[in-house]
């Protein structure tokens, strides 16, 4: 007896738990597959006296890598060194847990200069992703 094909949804704003779900899931395959188990999340957050939340870094520590996915920081408090502040804490778990390198993307010209600050190198361009970006 042929089994029943699933339903396929689009859902562009899926719940915490099913985003969870997949990245879980890809996660658990892709460390049984490369035996490196050594997942760590990163999240740091600037937060004012008040409750107010104005930055944050996101990414994970595999593999002896650091991979930086989110870095924000409020406007009125860019240029003061916060956005370095969060880079350095994510960088500085990430070499406790055994990473060597790290990565990530920005297409931000000014988020590319403070990257490159930060003594980080470009080790690789999309050109015109998005368009009229690189």
């Amino acid at each position: 007896m042929m089994m029943d094909e699933p339903e396929l949804l689009f859902e562009p704003f899926p719940s915490d738990d099913l985003r969870r779900f997949i990245e879980d899931n890809v996660a658990t395959f892709t460390m049984a597959m490369t035996g490196a188990l050594d997942y760590q999340p990163v999240g740091y957050f600037l937060r004012q006296e008040r409750g107010e939340w104005v930055g944050g870094c996101l990414g994970y520590v595999w593999a002896n890598y650091l991979h930086v996915q989110w870095l924000w920081v409020a406007a009125s408090l860019r240029g003061r060194g916060q956005g370095a502040r969060l880079l350095r804490a994510a960088e500085t778990m990430a070499v406790e847990n055994g990473a060597a390198k790290a990565t990530l993307d920005t297409f931000n010209l000014v988020a590319k200069a403070f990257y490159l600050r930060q003594g980080s190198e470009v080790f690789g361009t999309l050109t015109d992703y998005p368009p009229g970006y690189s």
